[in-house]
C-alpha cells in the first residue's frame, strides 16, 4: 500500500511541474530583460525589472479592456446565478408541463459547441444593431453558462430534504422565505462552483468577442492580448507580462474559492 501510494504521489507532482512549469515560464519570463529571455541558455537567476508591465499597462486602451472583461464577465455571472436559481428550483421542486423537456433543453444547451453558433449570433447581432457592445457580450457570456449554472444548482435543491422546506411553510414562512432562509444557505459549495466556471468561461472567452466587437475600444482582454502581440512583435518580455496580468484575476478567483469549489464539483449530500 506504502509502495503504491508513493508512486501516485510521484506521478501526481511530475504531472503537476508538468503543467506548472509553463505558467512558472510565463511569469518568470515577465521580470526578465529581452536579452535575457530569448537566450539559447534557459535563465533561472536573474534581478526581477517591472519595464514589461509598465510597457503593457501603457498600451493604448489597455485599462478600457480591463473594464470591458471585467463588466462582461461579472455581469454574466451575477445574471446566470439570479436566473439559475430561479429555474433550478423550479426544476427541483416544481411539476409542470414540459418539465422534462426543458431538462433535456438544458442538456443539450450545456453539451453544444458555442463556436459552431458564432456566425448565428454574429448575425442577429448585426440585424439588431447590437455589434460593437459590451452588454451584448454580456448577454452572450450569460447564455453560455447558464446551462451548467442551472444543471448544478439543481442538484443540489434536490440535495435538500423536502421535510426542512415544509417545516418552515407550517412555521408560516412564505416559499420564497423558506428558500432564502433554507435553501440558499445550503448551496455555497454549488454558487462558488458555478460563479467560478462563468468566470473563466467568459473571461477567456475568445471566438465570440473576435466576431461582435471588432471596433477598438469595446473589444475584451482576449483580444487585446492577441493585437498587443501583434503590434509589439518579438518583444516577448512585455508579452509575457501582458499574458500574466490577463491570467492574474483567474488565479486570484480560483484560490479564494478553491475549497468550496471542490465540495460543490464533488458533494452532492446536505450537511447540517
Amino acid at each position: 500500500m506504502n509502495v503504491r501510494r508513493l508512486s501516485l504521489n510521484a506521478a501526481a507532482v511530475v504531472l503537476s511541474a508538468v503543467f506548472l512549469f509553463p505558467v512558472y515560464w510565463m511569469f518568470s519570463s515577465s521580470f526578465k530583460r529581452n536579452s535575457q529571455v530569448l537566450t539559447e541558455d534557459p535563465v533561472f537567476f536573474f534581478t526581477p525589472t517591472f519595464e514589461h508591465y509598465t510597457t503593457a499597462q501603457d498600451a493604448p486602451l489597455f485599462w478600457s479592456y480591463v473594464r470591458n472583461s471585467l463588466v462582461a464577465t461579472v455581469g454574466a455571472v451575477v445574471l446566470a446565478l439570479v436566473v439559475a436559481l430561479l429555474a433550478s428550483y423550479a426544476i427541483a421542486r416544481m411539476r409542470f408541463r414540459g418539465k422534462r423537456a426543458m431538462v433535456l433543453t438544458v442538456m443539450a444547451a450545456q453539451l453544444a459547441p458555442w463556436e459552431v453558433l458564432v456566425i448565428i449570433v454574429y448575425l442577429n447581432a448585426r440585424d439588431l444593431s447590437m455589434l460593437n457592445s459590451v452588454g451584448t457580450l454580456l448577454l452572450v457570456y450569460f447564455v453560455m453558462a447558464l446551462p451548467f449554472t442551472i444543471w448544478t444548482l439543481r442538484g443540489f435543491i434536490a440535495a435538500v430534504p423536502k421535510e426542512l422546506e415544509e417545516s418552515a411553510l407550517i412555521d408560516g414562512c412564505s416559499r420564497t422565505q423558506a428558500f432564502y432562509r433554507i435553501i440558499f444557505p445550503l448551496l455555497a459549495p454549488g454558487l462558488m462552483a458555478t460563479s467560478l466556471f462563468g468566470f473563466i468561461l467568459a473571461w477567456n472567452e475568445y471566438a465570440m468577442v473576435s466576431v461582435l466587437n471588432k471596433t477598438p475600444g469595446t473589444e475584451t482582454l482576449p483580444r487585446w492580448l492577441n493585437s498587443f502581440q501583434t503590434a509589439f512583435g518579438n518583444d516577448w518580455g512585455a508579452t509575457m507580462a501582458a499574458a500574466s496580468m490577463f491570467t492574474v484575476p483567474v488565479l486570484v478567483v480560483f484560490l479564494l474559492f478553491q475549497r468550496r469549489v471542490t465540495g460543490g464539483l464533488a458533494a452532492g449530500a446536505v450537511k447540517g
